[in-house]
């Protein structure tokens, strides 16, 4: 009688540990876009899903029309100005030879929310975790360019 559940209790565990690995492994699988989720947060409703400008829910409450997002390298001679785009995302440092500041000041904003994506370490540094959205939205960007 041991003998026969000492194998049904290998079976269980040898079961219990297929079903773990797979769940693992789906898990795994499943990769989450950080930058696009930011971008989809931030940036889409005014630039658009595409980046174009041409498509975002607030297109037509603003004064000045929205830049094209997947233009930025090639309309820097093919070189992504990734400081320049940070910066302006960024915005709590004021770049005078950017002009007026017509986009919200996004560095504020994640510095004061949370990130479902980035743990603050310490707990009292939001900074880090703003940084590493910004980044995560410029690099995004990036992928952006045509």
């Amino acid at each position: 009688m041991k003998i026969h559940n000492k194998a049904v209790d290998v079976s269980s565990i040898a079961l219990g540990l297929i079903l773990a690995f797979l769940s693992v492994q789906s898990v795994a699988e499943e990769k989450v876009d950080i930058g696009k989720r930011e971008y989809d947060g931030a940036c889409a409703v005014c630039h658009g899903i595409s980046g174009k400008g041409d498509d975002g829910p607030l297109k037509a409450m603003l004064v000045k029309p929205v830049p094209n997002l997947t233009v930025l390298a090639q309309n820097n001679k093919g070189v992504f100005p990734f400081d320049k785009v940070y910066q302006i995302i960024d915005g709590r440092e004021e770049v005078k030879s950017h002009g007026p500041r017509d986009m919200p000041v996004w560095g504020n904003a994640f510095n004061n929310q949370t990130s479902l994506y980035f743990d603050n370490y310490p707990q009292q540094d939001s900074e880090s975790a703003a940084r590493s959205r910004i980044l995560a939205l410029v690099e995004y960007l990036y992928r952006l360019q045509q």
